[in-house]
């Protein structure tokens, strides 16, 4: 049987749906893009194209959701179906749009580079426990500009597993969307089978930007999977009250469902967020705090609720170095999101907020993510009868190490930790360095990457890749893109 987790009854979940779509009447949404105020007019929505206020009937959002699929796939570059955005999978990537690295075992935070880049695409290609890639932090040297299509850029050389990714302007939009029809061979390849999902925020309370919204709708006519991500903060931008919280992502949500859906039905979408209780002493946004894990386990249900695929911000944490800290944060996140069965969890390897991405950290979470997966996976009856046939043929002085079925299920029955998980006695583990589990992670972290084998992306696609992000930064002032050590 699989464990799961519900924070809602049945009938607070209704409420919360209902609230939030009266919401989306009184007080509106404020859209502060042409195209798609005039889509919610056409539709029947009332519309004040001066004060950019949109009021959208319950009967718009029953359509979107209708119209909305239930479940779609991601795939790797080699064209396997690897992620499923459906039912109770679970996936995890690491997190995302970081803007410090923590230097290697020293503790102090520094500006991502290229190479850093390229270091944590490699790494995540070569753990098992991570589905999907993440444009993971903004490299400092290129200029800011074209900061979200280079990363892109960089994972494309690398990974072989599709991505979460976003755009930060409307232009390098389609410059994104054209590295990926490359890599994918063409625009209706990568609309059939998609590589990677664009998360689009809309800003609390009740707002979308004209940058947001015009990502919102042409991910929808490219038939590329968006992932909306409110990000209600109890509190500060959103009542204080958890439930209300949940109720504002609700409505944010189905604003940009709606929107999405009339630009182009049955184009997929993600019920995602990133919502945080605002820490009222220091004025922040903890992502390691268990009130927004509340939330989180809220809007997860109700858009299972929903029947729409889910996603999550769980599994990060808030402390600035790899302690105990981001120890419990991380590990009681991973583990109630693979409860709730939200279909991506990202967070990975992330520090201070969301800010700052540490390779070790994302070594160290991999482990808790491969527990999290055996705790959601059950107990199950491998034999039938379970254990008579087994205890009655072994006896009482029987030592089951040496049993075939022992050598036979092991493997498939117990998750095995990679050796950043230390399980030595005393003597074993002072005859290893008495190292701790930081130092185990920095050294597993150069052994993967030794290991790592390039992707199968051809020279020309990758010189064709260059070409167009070097247009691109020339635009920008920048001579030469930063040399790729493959």
């Amino acid at each position: 049987m699989r464990p799961k987790l519900t924070v809602l009854s049945d009938e607070l979940v209704e409420q919360i749906i209902q609230e939030g779509m009266r919401l989306l009447l009184d007080p509106g949404v404020r859209v502060h893009n042409h195209e798609a105020l005039t889509l919610l007019a056409e539709a029947g929505a009332e519309v004040d194209f001066e004060q950019q206020i949109a009021k959208i009937p319950e009967a718009m959002v029953l359509n979107a959701l209708h119209s909305a699929p239930g479940e779609f796939f991601l795939y790797n570059l080699d064209g396997q179906p690897v992620v499923h955005y459906g039912g109770d999978d679970i996936h995890f990537d690491p997190g995302s749009s970081g803007v410090a690295i923590l230097a290697s075992l020293d503790g102090a935070q520094r500006s991502p580079t290229t190479a850093d880049f390229v270091k944590f695409i490699k790494l995540v290609e070569m753990l098992p426990q991570y589905e999907a890639q993440s444009t993971a932090f903004v490299c400092r040297d290129v200029p800011e500009g074209m900061g979200d299509l280079y990363r892109l850029y960089l994972a494309l050389n690398f990974m072989r597993k599709p991505i979460i990714t976003g755009a930060f302007g409307k232009e390098t939009f389609w410059v994104m969307v054209e590295l990926l029809s490359l890599v994918a061979g063409g625009a209706a390849a990568l609309a059939e089978k998609p590589t990677a999902v664009f998360d689009v925020c809309p800003s609390p309370p009740l707002l979308w930007s004209d940058l947001t919204c015009q990502n919102l709708i042409d991910c929808a006519r490219r038939h590329l999977p968006a992932e909306l991500i409110s990000m209600p903060l109890a509190g500060a931008t959103s009542p204080v009250t958890l439930a209300a919280a949940a109720v504002q992502h609700t409505a944010e949500s189905f604003s940009g469902l709606v929107i999405h859906q009339l630009a182009q039905p049955g184009a997929p979408i993600v019920w995602g967020g990133a919502p945080a209780a605002f820490d009222m002493r220091e004025g922040t946004t903890p992502m390691g705090d268990v009130n927004t894990w509340l939330i989180d386990c809220a809007y997860i249900q109700i858009g299972k609720r929903l029947n729409l695929p889910t996603h999550t911000y769980m599994g990060s944490s808030d402390a600035k170095v790899i302690d105990a800290q981001a120890g419990f944060e991380s590990m009681g996140g991973a583990l109630l999101a693979a409860l709730t069965g939200a279909n991506m969890i990202s967070g990975g390897g992330m520090l201070d907020f969301l800010r700052c991405q540490s390779l070790e950290k994302l070594v160290i979470d991999a482990e808790m993510i491969g527990m999290a997966k055996r705790l959601v996976a059950g107990i199950e009856p491998r034999d039938q009868p379970i254990a008579l046939t087994l205890m009655r043929q072994a006896g009482h002085k029987a030592n089951f190490l040496s049993q075939p079925h022992t050598q036979r299920m092991f493997r498939k029955e117990l998750y095995i930790p990679s050796p950043v998980v230390d399980r030595g006695s005393w003597d074993a583990w002072q005859k290893k360095g008495s190292q701790t589990c930081e130092q185990r992670a920095s050294e597993r972290v150069e052994a993967l990457l030794r290991n790592y084998q390039p992707n199968g992306l051809s020279a020309e696609a990758r010189d064709e890749l260059r070409q167009i992000v070097q247009k691109v930064a020339r635009q920008h002032g920048m001579a030469q893109l930063p040399p790729l050590e493959m």
